[in-house]
């Protein structure tokens, strides 16, 4: 079943300070703040919430459809997605504009000072759904709001079932907003914080909001997860990573196990504990893409947490 993928690329450039910031900045002369940080260690990631569910799904083995704007720096993504084999027949480059880009500096004590630049991921509207054929399945995650609410009605006109992820873009969105797309999608998924923000956001109780879908999908982090559908509630163990490195794309490595699972059929627990272990596989390696997967490995790392796999 072809899977759309509707969400951020991005690069992630990832620098290391090897002090305390507050050491450096003078709580007095913040008004006149002027200040360099000297960081030796820097790397660069590939990222963005498309791009990361669109690697887990392949590694998968799902052959996804990410759809995206990125701008003429995005050569090194290019060919990182063609060594994988994921398709960019529906990611476009737009002239005069930078791909989507973070540049996180994080001090010994993990604080982070971090700049976004959006750039052509503010364009995503551009982007239409319905100019691509025999989608079976599909995503709304964070992206330019325009194109997220485009692509949202779009998926509903075509009847597409589609699972909306507002994540880190959800305080963009009013309640009416909000309470709009959650109305147009079938699954919804969020992590407990953005839970409590979407309810208060809309006004409606979490039980409210799971009745308006068929599925929604309450991440915990190390507790687990919480899926309501079908008028039941199921709880998802976490899986017990082999390390806990870095839980950057842990979340969207959870949110391509959903997708695998309901494009699979599966039932909602199965689906649940498959999302969990390819979280806690994630969160072993640092950067969103750098983990590898194979079929054996889930499937291993399935029956260790959760017994015997559906497939």
């Amino acid at each position: 079943m072809p899977i759309l993928v509707c969400g951020s690329l991005a690069f992630d450039t990832i620098m290391v300070f090897p002090d305390q910031f507050r050491k450096h900045i003078l709580a007095d002369q913040i008004h006149i703040l002027n200040v360099a940080f000297v960081v030796p260690e820097m790397r660069r990631e590939f990222g963005g919430t498309g791009g990361n569910i669109g690697y887990n799904l392949r590694l998968l083995g799902e052959d996804p459809l990410v759809m995206a704007t990125v701008g003429l720096d995005f050569g090194p993504y290019a060919e990182h997605f063609k060594v994988l084999g994921v398709s960019l027949a529906n990611v476009r480059t737009l002239e005069g504009q930078y791909t989507a880009q973070a540049f996180i500096t994080t001090d010994i004590d993990d604080n982070q000072i971090t700049a976004f630049h959006p750039g052509a991921m503010n364009r995503s509207h551009v982007n239409r759904v319905a100019d691509v054929r025999d989608i079976g399945l599909g995503i709304v995650s964070p992206d330019g709001k325009e194109g997220m609410q485009q692509h949202a009605r779009e998926f509903a006109a075509l009847g597409i079932p589609f699972i909306f992820d507002p994540g880190q873009g959800l305080p963009l969105f009013s309640g009416a907003e909000l309470g709009e797309i959650i109305d147009l999608a079938s699954y919804l998924t969020v992590n407990d914080y953005e839970a409590r923000l979407l309810a208060e956001r809309t006004g409606w109780s979490i039980a409210d909001i799971a009745e308006r879908v068929d599925a929604l999908v309450v991440t915990m982090g190390g507790e687990g997860s919480i899926i309501h559908a079908d008028g039941s509630t199921y709880a998802i163990a976490a899986a017990k990573p082999t390390a806990v490195v870095d839980p950057t794309g842990c979340g969207d490595a959870y949110r391509a196990g959903l997708l695998h699972g309901i494009a699979e059929g599966w039932d909602w627990q199965a689906t649940g504990n498959l999302a969990s272990v390819m979280g806690a596989i994630k969160i072993a390696s640092r950067g969103g893409q750098n983990h590898v997967v194979d079929a054996d490995l889930v499937a291993a790392r399935y029956r260790d947490a959760f017994g015997e796999h559906p497939w």
